[in-house]
């Protein structure tokens, strides 16, 4: 896949993510799509772009590898921007997690789309 293409579906899906995470209500029946965008979003994402950055040659990796990967870092990076947030003055709550994740994962995407291209 072309690096503007990556770009665009990472955008894309983060800013789809996040306006189902503020739109969408707890009680209503659509609450699954955020469960399923929000999963996604933590669990794949962030550990993608950083698998990227890391591995900008193709075929490097096979797809279970790449996967692998991406699942295991993204934990690591949802878990460090954790203790980073709680140990901050500005605290762990939904919105300072969404946001920071947000901005971890749309800078990751951006030094990998730079990196991919040069």
């Amino acid at each position: 896949m072309k690096p503007n293409r990556r770009l665009g579906i990472i955008v894309l899906f983060t800013v789809l993510t996040m306006s189902i995470v503020y739109v969408v209500p707890a009680d209503s029946p659509f609450v699954i799509l955020r469960y399923v965008f929000g999963f996604i979003f933590v669990a794949i994402l962030p550990g993608y772009c950083l698998v990227s950055i890391l591995f900008a040659k193709e075929n490097k990796l096979d797809l279970i590898e790449e996967i692998v990967l991406s699942v295991a870092l993204s934990f690591g990076i949802v878990g460090l921007t954790g203790l980073f947030l709680g140990l901050s003055p500005i605290g762990i709550n939904p919105t300072s997690i969404t946001v920071s994740l947000s901005a971890i994962v749309l800078v990751l995407a951006v030094v990998a789309f730079i990196r991919k291209r040069s």
